[in-house]
């Protein structure tokens, strides 16, 4: 009861327009706690920068009602209101500039403080890209980390349906209140994010669609995470926004190479010519965030992440592959073959080959070897 009195005063306060995060730390360094706020005078609250307008609009809200956010959290074990006291809070966002002061988690809280990468990129994205970010998922997540991305449509959907279908949990980040889901197409994978992982969102109840949310809850995304990936994505893009979360917040950045005829490979061009890292594989990034990795390697978390796999370990069997990775296959050897060679022999489009063999490597089958060639594993 006591934790439900002191959340109902911070929702009190977060519900004040105008109360933005850097507001919002500014009073509890003045005041301590947000029950304090409300028992300050007008000129108190003054005296800490807000304008009248905003210490009137704090005193009006002294009776407001949280009915609706208290008993959403008393409906389900799954539904949790944290604050930056809370010791729940993920530390990794309580480290950024402008953490949110509350966090409304519908699934299992304890994910926002495990090991997480982020992975972005277009709405709109080529059969490859949507490929790339549903196979570095579910690799990814299979080696234990945590996929965290937006629920979008694109790139995000299927990240969080490669992590889904590693049996491994995922995390979306959303721009509305967590009783909506936005967009509308993704009523199923929300629900089963909800199952296997968490949906997580700074938005009280009832916020609907708001354009301007969605590129502000980015830096949720990149905060949460010791990285973030990128897979396709135009110059001007909401993805290139949270790589800059990320960048800001000292994080990792990861950008996918494409085709340079491809637009939505630009974005991640302009990153990598500011210095984000390329990767190719997945366990370029398994190996680059190693070091940030060990404290849960060694058990010092409640999970632990699994050593970098090889896949090339794996024994497989080719009929589980479909016509044209087997036609990729017959035209590899153990000599290097280049993608050329590859595009003119199977007579299957750039992009296309480029996505087979993505697959092919991360199930164990072929192995690059510089200059865009590949490998056939025995």
């Amino acid at each position: 009861m006591e934790k439900i009195a002191q959340c109902h005063y911070w929702l009190k306060l977060y519900g004040v327009s105008g109360i933005g995060p850097q507001r919002f730390t500014r009073l509890l360094q003045a005041f301590g706690q947000p029950e304090h706020v409300f028992q300050a005078s007008h000129s108190q609250l003054t005296q800490t920068g807000l304008s009248n307008q905003l210490a009137t609009a704090i005193l009006e809200a002294k009776d407001s009602s949280t009915e609706a956010e208290l008993e959403w959290l008393s409906q389900s074990d799954a539904h949790h209101i944290i604050t930056m006291a809370d010791n729940t809070y993920p530390e990794r966002l309580k480290q950024t500039d402008s953490p949110p002061p509350l966090l409304f988690i519908q699934g299992q809280l304890d994910l926002l403080n495990e090991p997480q990468l982020a992975i972005v990129g277009s709405r709109n994205p080529t059969q490859s890209g949507r490929d790339n970010a549903y196979q570095f998922a579910k690799h990814l997540a299979s080696n234990g980390l945590t996929i965290t991305s937006g629920m979008a449509l694109g790139i995000d959907g299927f990240s969080h349906k490669g992590a889904l279908d590693a049996n491994a949990p995922t995390i979306a980040v959303i721009g509305t209140g967590l009783d909506r889901v936005y967009p509308a197409a993704h009523h199923n994978l929300a629900h089963a994010i909800a199952e296997q992982g968490a949906i997580v969102s700074e938005y009280p109840l009832k916020t609907p669609v708001r354009a301007q949310n969605f590129p502000r809850r980015n830096r949720i995304i990149s905060g949460l995470t010791l990285g973030t990936l990128v897979v396709e994505a135009a110059v001007k893009s909401g993805s290139l926004i949270t790589a800059r979360y990320a960048n800001e917040q000292g994080r990792e950045v990861f950008a996918l190479p494409g085709s340079i005829h491809n637009p939505l490979a630009r974005g991640c061009h302009q990153l990598i010519r500011q210095g984000a890292k390329l990767v190719e594989t997945a366990e370029h990034i398994l190996e680059e965030l190693n070091p940030l990795l060990q404290q849960y390697i060694n058990g010092t978390n409640t999970k632990k992440i699994s050593q970098p796999i090889n896949p090339s370990n794996d024994k497989h069997n080719n009929d589980s592959l479909d016509h044209e990775q087997r036609l990729v296959i017959e035209y590899l050897s153990d000599q290097p073959v280049s993608i050329d060679q590859l595009t003119n022999q199977t007579k299957l489009p750039v992009e296309q080959i480029s996505s087979i063999l993505l697959l092919l490597e991360l199930q164990g089958y072929v192995e690059p070897c510089g200059s865009g060639r590949y490998i056939r594993l025995s």
